[in-house]
């Protein structure tokens, strides 16, 4: 089988492709043929040596998947040969195959094509983690989302709706704010050629947002904080802008508000049996059609650097997906 491998930090262009042997699973392990592999944000910083999460090298990046089984190790009881499922996994997902531990393999649900089954599980699990969990957003309040159009961006938007919120959108061209009304969003802010604070303050009549989803960081979050409504919550997501912003904490005991770190991958890791009960809701709210993963990209497994450079230079919108049997 072929796998993508990082073998020494640094840009995509440094991963190779290279031949594995089959996969065996262990006990305890379920082997996966893989159909489909969700693309993230974190995967380009992890090849970096730039995240939380430091794999030993050599490694083969990728988190989430979906796939098919083709073997399963002593003691799988809930996954069988030939059952189409879902992983998020630590690592290994670049690959045609990957092994991956059984308490973290579900069931496709029926009717789920792969590529959407591949793109639910992070962008989807960090906004519902986020929204509902950290923020507690209710129905009839007020969130605006920065990087909206990105996959974590666009998962809040609908997640947001799905509570009934009011959600505003704020992404950097027409063309990404487009795509965030088609998911939801009742109101945008073009933020590259915008007053941020004057448009938000204009499009919640002066009241500010009551959360503040912010995966972007940079030169937006002070504006953004500066915006918010009493008691608002600002959820720190993650820091696509590349640059991680200083504020100034006396615009927290001025306004009341909290600032809510958001780390989904410890929350799933550390609260298991709360994550699956998120993912089932979504689950649901996908049924229902209250939720669609927009995937703007699909690549094949030698396309790999073109995607991460691509998501890392904010060309993509929602989620991109690689292929490895294309």
């Amino acid at each position: 089988m072929k796998a993508v491998v990082c073998k020494t930090w640094g840009t995509p262009d440094t991963l190779e492709i290279i031949e594995l042997p089959d996969l065996i699973p262990g006990a305890g392990e379920v082997a996966i043929a893989v159909k489909a592999t969700g693309v993230n944000f974190p995967d380009f910083l992890i090849i970096q040596n730039k995240y939380q999460f430091k794999p030993e090298l050599p490694f083969t990046p990728g988190s989430e998947l979906s796939g098919i089984v083709y073997a399963v190790g002593e003691g799988v009881k809930h996954i069988k040969t030939g059952d189409k499922v879902i992983a998020f996994i630590g690592q290994g997902a670049f690959a045609q195959q990957v092994l991956a531990p059984a308490n973290a393999v579900i069931p496709m649900p029926e009717g789920m094509d792969f590529d959407t089954a591949a793109a639910i599980t992070l962008t989807y699990g960090t906004s519902h983690h986020a929204v509902v969990d950290r923020a507690q957003l209710k129905a009839g309040e007020t969130m605006l989302v920065l990087g909206a159009a990105g996959g974590v961006g666009l998962a809040a938007i609908e997640i947001g709706k799905a509570i009934g919120a009011k959600v505003i959108a704020a992404a950097s061209t027409d063309e990404k704010l487009d795509i965030c009304r088609q998911h939801g969003a009742d109101m945008t802010i073009n933020y590259s050629n915008t007053d941020l604070r004057e448009a938000i303050k204009s499009a919640t009549d002066g009241k500010g947002p009551d959360v503040i989803y912010d995966p972007v960081g940079g030169i937006y979050a002070e504006p953004a904080f500066r915006s918010i409504a009493w008691r608002g919550r600002y959820l720190v997501v993650g820091f696509a802008n590349g640059e991680i912003p200083k504020l100034p904490l006396n615009l927290a005991l001025l306004k009341g508000a909290s600032l809510v770190g958001v780390f989904w991958g410890e929350f799933a890791k550390r609260e298991p049996k709360a994550n699956m009960a998120a993912m089932s809701e979504m689950i649901g709210w996908l049924r229902e059609g209250k939720i669609k993963p927009h995937i703007s990209a699909r690549y094949a497994l030698n396309e790999t650097a073109s995607a991460l450079n691509d998501i890392a230079a904010r060309k993509v919108t929602g989620k991109v997906v690689i292929q490895p049997e294309r």
